[in-house]
């Protein structure tokens, strides 16, 4: 294998796929990157068993087409140290990999390209044609609920609903949960649900960008396969049963107060810093025109803020985890915010003033 190909064109599908790539593997070419060149292209592939990413560019000159692994992250460093602008020329032969610019020269081990894993997708179901930016914010807008390393391993990953012209997005790790929708046009005979575990969710959203260009996502019995661009990534699919995410949505909130969302943001990002690090706990009384915050902590310290609100209603005094009200007024990107409550041991129903495409559910704590 011999060809040559601009830094530039190399490194940016590079590091994409070198995100998949996991630092520490049982499988010592999991750690490897895929280099598959012909006369008119150059493909890249990485994997961790679970989520797989294949990167296309096309290369300056090709001597001689072949394929072999080289480790992703060093040759990720090798480019992006180099001078921009650089020619790179890269030569496989005797289980190594020679990586030429200018004056550097480098030497890379490979490992056999037979050892390199496939994700076998299997049958497809289903495929439908969405657009970049749908996808994007959907995951933006409800991917920081997801859980981390939970028991419940089906809440470590998003729900993908798609029904009747409709596709929404829902993540929740049991204390809050957000939801969106977008319309879309596709075809679908039945309506299908999928839970994307968290990695792949996080690398689906490094490809996508707020445009109008096409995603096609192929749905099978348990994988997804999304291309678009110059990119193909699959992911196995969580096999589990995610929650009844309609039932978790609060219907009789008769407290309904709005509030300047980056003012809100703010004071409770302020209150927080004097609140129990542990539980982060802070409590909101509201009453007519105005929503006090306080938090305080072991060492007897106090933290108060007030700030105006349009509300009419009875008194209420409630507490939350100060993070989860935060990250729900960071991803909303509205002027206002809107916030229905009914009493302190129900959840909070957090959305855009006037309603929009998401929707954000927060439990409450007692404190």
């Amino acid at each position: 294998m011999k060809f040559s190909i601009s830094r530039e064109a190399l490194l940016r599908p590079l590091t994409l796929v070198a995100g998949v790539v996991e630092r520490r593997q049982t499988l010592p070419v999991l750690s490897n990157v895929l280099l598959s060149v012909d006369e008119h292209e150059l493909s890249l592939t990485g994997t961790d068993l679970e989520v797989e990413l294949v990167g296309r560019t096309v290369p300056d000159s090709v001597e001689q087409p072949g394929s072999a692994t080289v480790p992703a992250r060093k040759l990720m460093d090798i480019c992006k140290s180099l001078p921009e602008g650089s020619v790179i020329s890269v030569t496989v032969e005797d289980s190594r990999a020679v990586v030429r610019a200018g004056r550097s020269r480098f030497t890379l081990s490979t490992l056999p390209v037979a050892e390199f894993p496939n994700i076998d997708e299997g049958q497809s179901k289903a495929e439908i044609t969405l657009t970049r930016g749908t996808v994007k914010h959907l995951i933006d807008a409800t991917s920081f609920a997801m859980a981390q390393q939970d028991v419940r391993y089906y809440l470590n990953g998003m729900l993908i609903d798609l029904s009747d012209q409709l596709v929404r997005a829902v993540a929740t790790d049991g204390h809050r949960l957000a939801m969106c929708a977008k319309p879309a046009e596709f075809a679908l005979e039945t309506p299908t649900k999928m839970i994307l575990p968290r990695k792949g969710v996080i690398e689906l959203s490094r490809l996508l960008d707020d445009s109008d260009e096409p995603l096609t996502l192929i749905i099978g019995d348990n994988h997804l396969r999304a291309r678009t661009g110059n990119y193909t990534f699959t992911s196995k699919l969580v096999d589990g049963k995610f929650p009844d995410y309609e039932r978790v949505v609060p219907k009789n909130g008769d407290k309904q107060f709005m509030a300047d969302r980056a003012e809100l943001r703010q004071v409770l990002s302020r209150t927080a810093i004097l609140s129990n690090e542990k539980y982060r706990g802070v409590r909101l009384n509201l009453e007519e025109g105005t929503l006090r915050v306080t938090a305080n902590n072991p060492d007897q310290e106090e933290a108060e803020e007030i700030v105006s609100v349009e509300y009419s209603g009875a008194p209420l005094e409630i507490g939350f985890n100060v993070g989860y009200l935060v990250d729900v007024l960071s991803v909303l990107g509205t002027e206002q915010v809107q916030m229905t409550l009914s009493d302190p041991n129900s959840s909070a129903l957090m959305e855009a003033t006037g309603g929009s495409d998401a929707l954000y559910v927060v439990m409450p704590m007692r404190l």
